[in-house]
């Protein structure tokens, strides 16, 4: 348990946070949101200890460990990973140092025979002589092959070291496990085995993360940090997100007597608790959904842009065929005889587990490169809005405001006031209008581009990584906003509820070609295991 006592910290004029009250307790994960800035990460470091409240304190029981998932991916370089992992448990890799220093001495006195015998005792205590299992264990089940166990943190990949300082928290059973975005980087299975690690993790967890698919997986509880407080509320992050939008329709809504909305909210409690998964953490959660107050469920104070994609013209039953498409990018054959057929109603996901090569084809379908061989035709009827990854040459050296920016990609309506109204719409109001495009970040450029991708009424989409950089909210929308589309769409998302809600055919990108599944994104995950 983690109880946290009037905490509060204030930068400036900004209070973080203000007479924080929370217990945090076993058995229980928590998922912790907040809009982009609210201080998310800054809370897990005051309760790990890295940060000071000015007002309050965070305490652990006597003896308990609290275990945080690092940032710094390069403070291991010289470590081996196994040893990296049993890092992770301070006082256990302190005691198997203070042994080892022992046992090299070339002259052994009574007093270290004494500290030795000491050590042993704690060492086994702390599960010590299963240490190098248990870290390989977790090294692969988050697909870190055993022959990479013995090599040094340099000699790995990015992604590889994500995956070992993810297992180096896991390690030694805390008490209290702290993952600031653990998803970050790793692969599906990797999030999979993650996730089930998490649901039969018996201690207390607290996550920050942008995957909604993983927090409505693993999350008993939502904590949400709103106006420098944080509030506990029951079940996962679909419940709070439904929930709190029907309490806010309801709040508005003056005309509804007061036993209607008891009642429409009693049903959605009893909805959600009745579809309530089998796994452990989801029946513990419908158990205590089942005790939730009509009280309990209160209206968010949340911000969603308004997303939604409307084609000026109906698309024709020819939309896209491409055919034998190869590209070789430094030396390296990323697309080879790559072919299909797009159709009007398709919104494909296209998967792979090479990122160069998916954002290639992405950008040879919209003519910024030029394939080695092969060709590809767009239909008659169609027009294409694409979001890129990278969308810094939109932005770089960029002096305009962001109403003159908007103005360049509205071919109907330039005037101030439906520009206004349509940034107001994505979260851009007042004075925020007149920022400079140069100095945005990475969230606000991505909701400048998802704008500019509106105005065009273009009735196919081509999208790769849409919900980088951008908080729950904007992500939901996006997602709504995309279900919704009329028009064919093509994209790429690491988001797994992004794709197993929008998509109807995957095409996966391989050394051979493409295996092209006319399913949902979960059913084409089930073949893949087969």
């Amino acid at each position: 348990m983690i109880t946290v006592t009037s905490v509060g910290l204030q930068y400036g004029d900004r209070k973080l946070f203000e007479d924080v009250n929370i217990k945090f307790t076993p058995g229980n994960c928590y998922g912790l949101i907040g809009a982009n800035g609210a201080g998310k990460s800054t809370f897990l470091k005051i309760l790990s200890g890295e940060i000071d409240p000015q007002q309050g304190d965070v305490h652990m029981k006597p003896g308990q460990r609290l275990a945080v998932l690092k940032q710094n991916h390069f403070e291991y370089e010289e470590e081996e990973v196994l040893t990296t992992v049993i890092m992770g448990h301070t006082r256990l890799f302190q005691v198997m140092q203070e042994k080892d220093a022992i046992y090299m001495k070339e002259e052994f006195s009574d007093e270290d025979g004494i500290k030795a015998a000491e050590l042993e005792g704690e060492f086994a205590e702390l599960n010590g002589w299963e240490a190098e299992s248990e870290a390989a264990i977790l090294l692969k089940g988050l697909g870190i092959p055993e022959e990479l166990h013995t090599k040094k943190m340099a000699d790995l990949a990015g992604a590889e070291k994500v995956k070992v300082l993810l297992a180096q928290a896991l390690f030694g059973e805390p008490d209290v496990l702290l993952l600031d975005e653990p998803t970050n980087h790793l692969d599906i299975k990797a999030i999979e085995w993650l996730e089930e690690f998490l649901i039969n993790f018996e201690n207390t967890v607290i996550v920050v993360s942008h995957d909604r698919h993983f927090l409505n997986k693993v999350c008993t509880h939502i904590a949400d940090l709103d106006f420098g407080k944080i509030q506990i509320y029951v079940g996962n992050y679909d419940f709070w997100y439904e929930s709190s939008q029907l309490a806010q329709k309801m709040a508005q809504d003056q005309n509804k007597k007061k036993e209607e909305k008891i009642k429409e909210l009693q049903a959605f409690i009893a909805r959600f608790s009745a579809n309530a998964s089998k796994s452990k953490q989801a029946t513990s959660r419908k158990k205590l959904l089942d005790k939730i107050e009509i009280d309990d469920i209160k209206p968010s104070s949340r911000k969603y842009p308004y997303v939604h994609f409307s084609p000026e013209r109906e698309i024709g039953n020819d939309v896209l065929r491409v055919e034998g498409i190869s590209k070789t990018i430094d030396g390296e054959k990323v697309l080879n005889n790559v072919s299909f057929v797009m159709n009007k109603e398709d919104k494909i996901s296209l998967v792979g587990d090479n990122e160069i090569a998916k954002t290639t084809l992405f950008k040879i379908l919209t003519g910024e490169m030029e394939p080695d061989s092969g060709t590809f035709k767009w239909g008659i009827t169609t027009s294409q809005a694409y979001f890129p990854k990278d969308n810094s040459e939109f932005f770089e050296g960029c002096d305009l405001n962001l109403i003159d920016w908007l103005r360049q990609y509205s071919p109907q309506d330039d005037s101030d006031t439906f520009l206004r109204g349509f940034l107001g719409r994505m979260l851009f109001s007042g004075e925020e209008v007149k920022k400079k495009a140069n100095v945005l970040s990475g969230g606000e450029k991505v909701r400048c581009m998802l704008s500019k991708m509106m105005l065009s009424g273009a009735n196919v989409l081509l999208l790769d990584e849409p919900t980088n950089h951008l908080d729950l909210e904007s992500i939901t929308a996006v997602n709504n906003g995309l279900i919704n589309y009329k028009g064919a769409m093509i994209f790429t998302s690491h988001d797994h509820q992004f794709n197993e809600t929008i998509a109807n055919r995957v095409i996966e990108i391989t050394a051979d070609g493409v295996i092209d599944k006319q399913m949902s994104f979960n059913e084409f995950l089930q073949t893949t295991k087969k």
